[in-house]
């Protein structure tokens, strides 16, 4: 497989002797390879996914690199031209995945704190003059990616709010949501938008909402299309079984804080956010 350029890359090795005939020792088999949009920072994100890498490779005798992509077409291009095995996406990435490559077959999706939707808030510093989505005409606002959910509906509830993007003074995108947050913390932007969990963490520091973006299905594992089908069927029952342990459970709530559950996922569960993918971009 071609690698991500640029990429961050961890391998969780699993060492294991595998024999033919008794006697002599087979080729050990490809990696299995996860590819990640940097959502977050790479250091924090490989520490997340650390301890699924190594159930993955416990269960299924290969070992798995985890790459963290530049960007988050980077990891949408590796899922989509197979190079990857496996992809975290996001909702925003997920629809952007099928509407290039077509569908995938799609693993598991995660509920947090027993909420099956992702939430997001569009910020302003808790001193900032703004009062409502309206006041933001002719302001400079910050996101994470062109292709992120916050980005897809951050824009249309601006609109919805009369505040359609050619009436923003500027729009730039930053790596990584922590990175939106501080930015408006510090008045390098007027507002921005980042997911729920962020916003809360930094709250504290003096950051407001001036709104919450509408539910949407949350974040989805997704295989590869060339993956053989006994090893996709694997990785799905893996992922659905964590949540029946308190190993699995502590997996998942590394990945993310709060994660209470992976159950099946459809594709129509993300039909609500497709309107405003080709809008945001």
């Amino acid at each position: 497989m071609r690698a991500f350029p640029r990429a961050v890359v961890l391998s969780v090795w699993a060492l294991k002797l595998c024999l033919c005939g008794g006697t002599i020792a087979c080729a050990e088999p490809p990696p299995l390879e996860l590819a990640i949009h940097p959502y977050l920072p790479a250091a924090e994100i490989l520490t997340r996914f650390a301890p699924l890498a190594a159930e993955i490779e416990r269960v299924t005798g290969r070992k798995l690199v985890i790459r963290v992509g530049q960007t988050y077409a980077d990891e949408i291009e590796e899922i989509g031209t197979d190079r990857a095995d496996i992809a975290y996406l996001g909702p925003g990435e997920y629809v952007e995945l099928v509407k290039r490559f077509g569908r995938r077959p799609l693993l598991a999706r995660q509920i947090v704190n027993n909420d099956p939707f992702l939430h997001g808030e569009i910020i302003v510093r808790a001193d900032s003059r703004f009062k409502c989505l309206a006041d933001l005409k002719g302001q400079r606002l910050a996101f994470t990616d062109p292709i992120s959910t916050m980005v897809m509906l951050p824009l249309e509830m601006l609109r919805n709010a009369g505040v359609p993007r050619s009436a923003l003074r500027s729009v730039h995108y930053l790596e990584g949501q922590r990175n939106v947050a501080i930015a408006v913390l510090t008045n390098d932007f007027d507002a921005g938008a980042i997911k729920e969990e962020l916003f809360q963490e930094y709250k504290k520091d003096s950051l407001r909402s001036l709104g919450t973006t509408p539910p949407v299905a949350d974040y989805v594992f997704v295989a590869s299309a060339t993956l053989p089908r006994p090893t996709t069927d694997g990785l799905r029952q893996l992922l659905l079984s964590l949540t029946r342990s308190t190993q699995g459970r502590k997996i998942m709530d590394s990945i993310q804080p709060g994660m209470t559950a992976l159950v099946e996922a459809r594709d129509s569960d993300y039909d609500s956010l497709r309107p405003f993918a080709a809008e945001s971009q």
